[in-house]
């Protein structure tokens, strides 16, 4: 998304990108983004709550508006109300989002791609 938006600044679209993974928007250099600092899939605030979502998408057209610096990150000032938990679970050496048959899925479907690549198919 991020470099979305900068072909759009680049043609002359003002944009604002809502993300949660801010190292990576950042890197980017996208002109304007307001990070939240909840699971990934989750920018633009908790599901249903309504209320946390239209003050995340106003903070955003509020930068859009005022944003005087190119690559300017506001933090939204909102906590994920289920805790901090979801960070042990991505922040982790191994990083294990899959498991059992799940992986092992993962695996195979990785080496059947390479393998098609290899041949030219993909």
């Amino acid at each position: 998304m991020g470099l979305v938006a900068r072909y759009l600044e680049e043609n002359g679209i003002p944009t604002v990108v809502i993300a949660t993974a801010r190292d990576i928007v950042e890197y980017c250099g996208v002109a304007r983004m307001v990070f939240t600092d909840f699971p990934l899939g989750n920018p633009c605030g908790e599901p249903w709550d309504a209320d946390m979502q239209r003050q995340i998408v106003n903070m955003a057209l509020d930068l859009v508006a005022t944003a005087t610096e190119p690559e300017t990150t506001v933090a939204a000032p909102f906590t994920w109300s289920k805790g901090d938990r979801w960070k042990e679970l991505i922040f982790t050496e191994e990083q294990p989002f899959l498991e059992g048959a799940a992986y092992d899925n993962w695996i195979e479907g990785k080496k059947r791609y390479k393998e098609l690549k290899e041949k030219g198919a993909i």
